[in-house]
């Protein structure tokens, strides 16, 4: 309490508890719906003159059961990644699994997923097309047709 009497400045050090957990946290996403750490599947989104591109990183996940839908202008990735197992012995003509390993470390996310992405109002979900390869689901969203960059001609 006599820190505040004998003229502490407060809002200085405010400021510069601000300024450390900024440099702490400056490196993360700001505008994604569900950017968080560990949020999964991690994507990265672009524009073009004719449409929205994302990317979302999903390894180790069968493409037939990813679930996408688009509503109220919200693009939703969602889906399972079931737990990798070891073959026995190593041995690569066998497709029998360990049942008694026991984890004690994991780093890799495993269960059930749903990711959230806003689109942008210029966003046209009757020209949405998605493709997975190499553990990559890229998604086009193309744009409206009013919305798109035109020339104008000046007389």
């Amino acid at each position: 309490m006599s820190d505040l009497c004998s003229g502490t400045d407060l809002f200085s050090e405010f400021d510069r508890l601000q300024r450390q957990m900024a440099s702490l946290f400056g490196g993360f996403p700001s505008s994604i719906r569900a950017g968080r750490l560990g949020a999964f599947p991690q994507v990265n989104i672009g524009t073009t003159d004719d449409s929205i591109e994302i990317v979302a990183f999903a390894p180790g996940i069968n493409a037939t059961e990813l679930d996408l839908s688009i509503d109220k202008g919200l693009l939703t990735i969602a889906g399972e990644r079931k737990p990798a197992r070891p073959d026995v012995g190593g041995d690569a003509r066998s497709d029998q699994t360990r049942d008694d390993t026991r984890t004690y470390a994991q780093e890799r996310f495993t269960g059930m997923f749903r990711r959230v992405v806003e689109l942008p109002q210029n966003a046209d979900p009757d020209k949405v097309q998605a493709r997975y390869a190499n553990g990559c689901l890229s998604i086009t969203v193309g744009k409206r047709e009013a919305s798109k960059p035109r020339a104008i001609t000046v007389q």
